[in-house]
């Protein structure tokens, strides 16, 4: 069976990107569709097939301004043709999900999420605060119109699998679909205890964007008096590295081999905003360090609380800072957090991403 796979873009090694390699370990001979690409900014597992882009990558600096075209992103899209593929797979947070495949081709989508932007974050992207009353006007009907596309275009896929069930429940409510769930994957075998002793500090690893909320986690640690580092990039850094406190550290990116020994050297990881899964906190757990997350989202399906780490019930500096202590003062066994973080392996993913795919049985050709 010949294989596309489709990805929004290729610019980072992000939580999509470490599924999307996994998938391409497993299936070396699939062709990859995506937006842009970055050469050099994904691993070489992903480099090293054929990769097609769209004409957004030929735009004058696309490279590290690809969100300002994101008007552009359903015509560029839809331009992908698949008619020598007898399969399509999309891992899509965006516009992937969308692409138009030939009758009989069968299409399975795996979701992280619908569009945060275009259905329920419009503020924390395009606020008035972010871009001014009259930014934030000229956004508004651009992004109705995207959220209307991203609805009418939600029965393309022949399947979805959401990597979450709580992305199941956003993609029955915006794209009134069923959704099975399929964990992404974690890398246990690499991110594990070191024996290090923790530092009595906070950790928060995450992309610099608006709906990661790092505000209140810079905010949540200087009320607890704890020191935090903050790893990781993005639009957001500069206006964070203004209202944080010596208190606070930011490193940028850095390579697992760095990111694993803060794990292993923090007292708590912090996942302060709502997240559709969250890879980072079953990072720290790997390495038996506990999380202290807000009682929403995917951490609800990743952070036991008394045994892995903390949940905090108020989106708000007051309780956060209220669950690190709790969580400081709390004796975690390394141990049985990483005998949890066992269960969303590599392995795991991989296999039944295998079975997904034989599932996929062509229809054109009659297998």
């Amino acid at each position: 069976m010949k294989l596309a796979l489709v990805h929004d873009w290729l610019t980072g090694m992000r939580g999509g990107e470490k599924a999307l390699e996994v998938v391409c370990e497993r299936f070396p001979d699939a062709e990859l569709f995506t937006l842009v690409h970055v050469p050099g900014s994904v691993s070489k597992v992903i480099e090293q097939r054929p990769i097609h882009t769209s004409f957004v990558q030929r735009l004058p600096m696309a490279a590290t301004r690809y969100r300002h075209y994101l008007p552009l992103f359903p015509a560029a899209i839809e331009r992908f043709r698949f008619d020598a593929f007898d399969a399509v797979l999309s891992l899509s947070h965006c516009v992937a999900k969308s692409v138009i495949t030939p009758p009989g081709v069968p299409h399975v989508c795996y979701c992280f999420t619908p569009m945060r932007y275009a259905w329920d974050q419009f503020d924390a992207y395009f606020g008035p605060e972010r871009l001014g009353a009259a930014g934030s006007a000229v956004m508004r009907p651009i992004m109705r119109h995207m959220a209307r596309w991203d609805r009418d275009t939600s029965h393309r896929p022949s399947r979805y699998v959401a990597i979450s069930h709580y992305v199941a429940g956003r993609i029955a409510r915006y794209y009134n679909r069923e959704a099975s769930v399929l964990y992404p994957p974690v890398q246990t075998e690499f991110f594990q205890p070191d024996g290090s002793p923790a530092e009595g500090s906070a950790l928060v690893v995450s992309a610099l964007v608006p709906y990661k909320r790092l505000e209140i986690a810079i905010h949540a640690c200087e009320k607890a008096r704890v020191p935090l580092t903050i790893v990781g990039d993005g639009p957001e850094r500069g206006a964070l590295e203004r209202m944080a406190t010596p208190n606070t550290t930011f490193l940028g990116r850095l390579p697992d081999s760095d990111l694993r020994r803060l794990y292993n050297r923090a007292s708590v990881v912090l996942l302060p905003g709502e997240e559709d899964f969250g890879i980072v906190p079953l990072e720290a757990q790997a390495c038996g360090r506990p999380v202290v997350a807000l009682n929403r989202g995917g951490a609800l399906e990743t952070v036991i609380p008394g045994r892995t780490g903390v949940l905090v019930d108020q989106l708000s500096a007051e309780s956060l800072a209220a669950g690190i202590t709790e969580a400081m003062n709390q004796t975690f066994d390394r141990q049985v957090i990483r005998a949890h973080a066992l269960q969303f392996g590599r392995e795991r993913f991989g296999d039944q991403m295998e079975t997904l795919v034989a599932s996929m049985a062509p229809e054109r050709s009659g297998s």
